[in-house]
Parts: C-alpha cells; structure tokens; sequence
C-alpha cells in the first residue's frame, strides 16, 4: 500500500487492517500493564500514595501505547 493511500484511511479502516509485529507486542504489553496497574488501583488494601500515583501513570500510559499501536498499519 502507498503512503497516499495510508493517509487517506479512516480510523475504521486502520483499525481493521494488519498491524506490524512490532505494534502489535507494543499494543499486547500495554494491555498488560493496564491490567495489572488496574489491579493494583482496585486493590483492597492501604497502600503507599506512591505506589497509586505510579499505577494512575502507568494505566495512562499504557492506555495509550496500547491505542496508538493498534491503528499502525503495514505499509
């Protein structure tokens, strides 16, 4: 596919396409880390404002590396 074509896709269709490997272990570790960061937000028990302000960073983060990867497209 050209870059003229890539350019004029819609989040639909880039979604719906093939991602590169690479994308697609960055999008599979930062649904990872938003899990386990989501535990450790809805964990049961006291802990440290560090450790929760770190874990609120994190499911940002990867939240967002997880979004971004998925709409790479192979070119």
């Amino acid at each position: 596919m050209k870059q003229k074509d890539i350019d004029k896709l819609t989040l639909a269709e880039r979604v719906s396409m093939p991602t590169p490997t690479l994308f697609t272990r960055i999008r599979n570790i930062g649904l990872i880390l938003a899990a386990v960061s989501g535990a450790v937000l809805a964990a049961p028990v006291a802990l440290p404002a560090v450790v929760t302000t770190i874990a609120g960073y994190l499911a940002l983060a990867s939240s967002v590396a997880s979004a971004v990867s998925q709409v790479a497209v192979k070119g």
